[in-house]
């Protein structure tokens, strides 16, 4: 599952839909493998816009990535900032969790992760 993805994430347990606690997803115990994936430059600057960049870099932080900007840079600043653009790219494209759990922040349920694929079905009780 690429970091990217967490970023679109939120708990599927009934009382958590009203929390904003819910969102981001939070990774533990996790693996991380990396990708080699071409950097597209175009690619970081349209997916930024769809990015919740408060979220990003609470995983980034958890994840033991270095610290975000406190705002998502421009896309001149992404033209002018080879190591910033090249940060992102790993980041958000070639980092993947391969192994651990996404826990909510609300009602601290844990979702398993198992070779890249994150198990959202609910027991009964919490559907």
């Amino acid at each position: 599952m690429k970091v990217l993805t967490l970023n679109f994430l939120t708990c599927a347990v009934k009382a958590c839909k009203s929390s904003s606690a819910s969102f981001p997803l939070h990774p533990k115990d996790c693996e991380l493998v990396s990708d080699t994936i071409k950097p597209d430059p175009r690619l970081i600057h349209n997916i930024l816009p769809r990015v919740d960049w408060s979220a990003l870099s609470t995983t980034a932080l958890e994840l033991g990535f270095p610290a975000l900007p406190e705002q998502p840079p421009t896309k001149e600043q992404l033209e002018e900032d080879e190591k910033m653009m090249g940060e992102l790219h790993t980041l958000l494209l070639e980092t993947q969790i391969s192994e651990g759990k996404l826990v909510c922040g609300n009602c601290g349920h844990e979702y398993a992760v198992k070779e890249g694929i994150a198990n959202f079905l609910l027991p009964n009780h919490l559907v």
